[in-house]
C-alpha cells in the first residue's frame, strides 16, 4: 500500500519516468560517448568505423537518397509482418481446436524455419519475380515462426477450472475461444510480435541483397561495394529506427488492447 500510495505523488511519477526513459537514454549516451571517445583517442580510421558524429552528418546529408529508399524497405517489412502474423495466427487457431493437423502441419513448419532466409531467397526471386512480392513472402517467412509457436502456447494456456466451468455452463466452441482462450493468448501474442517487428525488417533487407534496384538492403550493398562506410552505418541506423518504429507501434497496440494484465512486480 504504502508503495501504491508513493507510486502517486509527483515525486513518485517523476522517478517512475526517469526508470523508464532517463536510463535508457543514458545507457545508450554512454555508448555512443565511448564509441566516440575511442576512435578520437586511438585514432580509427574512418572507413572502417566512423564515430557517431560522422554517422550523424552523413545522415543529414544523405538523407534525400535515405529517404528515397526507406519507403520501399518500410513496405516489404510491414507487408511481410501483417502476411506472415496473420497465417500464423490462423494457423494456431486450427491447430488447437484439430490436434491431427497440428501434428501433420507443425513438422512442416519447423523444417520451413530450419532453412537459412538467404537460401531460400534466390529461390523464391526466381518464382515470384523481382518486385515487392519475393521480399514481402520473405519477411512473412522469417517473421512467422515465433508468432505461430506464442499463439499455440497461449491458446493453450487457459486454466483447467476456467475451462471445466465453460464446459458446465455448456459454452460452445465459439464462446471458448473468444472469451477464454483468447484474452489467454493476447500476452503470448504481442510478446511474439514484437520479436517479429525486427524479424521483418531484417527479412526485407536480406532479400534485398538477392536481387533489388532500391531499398535499405540494395542501399547497404551499393555503400559496402563503394566503400562509402559512413552511407553504410547511416543507412544501418535508419534500418534499426524503422524497427523500433513498428515495435513501438506493437508496444501502443498492447496497451490499447491488453488493459487487463497485472502488473509484474518489480525488485
Amino acid at each position: 500500500m504504502a508503495i501504491a500510495a508513493a507510486r502517486q505523488t509527483p515525486r513518485g511519477r517523476v522517478a517512475a519516468l526517469i526508470r523508464q526513459f532517463g536510463l535508457p537514454a543514458l545507457g545508450i549516451l554512454t555508448i555512443l560517448g565511448y564509441w566516440e571517445l575511442h576512435i578520437r583517442l586511438f585514432s580509427v580510421p574512418n572507413y572502417l568505423m566512423p564515430p557517431p558524429s560522422l554517422i550523424a552528418v552523413t545522415l543529414v546529408e544523405e538523407w534525400p537518397t535515405l529517404e528515397r529508399n526507406v519507403g520501399t524497405t518500410v513496405i516489404e517489412a510491414v507487408g511481410g509482418f501483417l502476411l506472415g502474423n496473420a497465417v500464423a495466427i490462423l494457423l494456431a487457431v486450427l491447430f488447437v481446436h484439430n490436434r491431427p493437423m497440428e501434428r501433420t502441419l507443425f513438422p512442416v513448419a519447423v523444417a520451413v524455419r530450419t532453412v537459412p532466409i538467404i537460401a531460400i531467397a534466390p529461390i523464391l526471386v526466381l518464382l515470384l519475380g523481382n518486385g515487392y512480392a519475393p521480399k514481402v513472402v520473405i519477411a512473412a517467412l522469417i517473421s512467422f515462426f515465433p508468432t505461430l509457436v506464442n499463439m499455440v502456447r497461449g491458446l493453450q494456456a487457459v486454466e483447467t477450472s476456467a475451462l471445466e466451468l465453460m464446459r458446465v455452463l455448456s459454452a460452445t466452441k465459439a464462446q471458448v475461444f473468444f472469451k477464454l482462450r483468447l484474452p489467454s493468448s493476447l500476452p503470448f501474442l504481442f510478446a511474439a510480435l514484437k520479436i517479429a517487428t525486427a524479424s521483418s525488417v531484417i527479412g526485407a533487407i536480406v532479400a534485398e541483397w538477392i536481387g533489388a534496384d532500391t531499398g535499405l538492403g540494395y542501399l547497404i550493398v551499393i555503400s559496402t561495394f563503394e566503400f562509402r562506410t559512413g552511407l553504410l552505418y547511416a543507412t544501418t541506423a535508419v534500418a534499426s529506427f524503422l524497427a523500433l518504429a513498428l515495435f513501438l507501434s506493437v508496444v501502443a497496440l498492447e496497451r490499447l488492447i491488453v488493459r487487463w494484465q497485472p502488473d509484474t512486480p518489480r525488485q
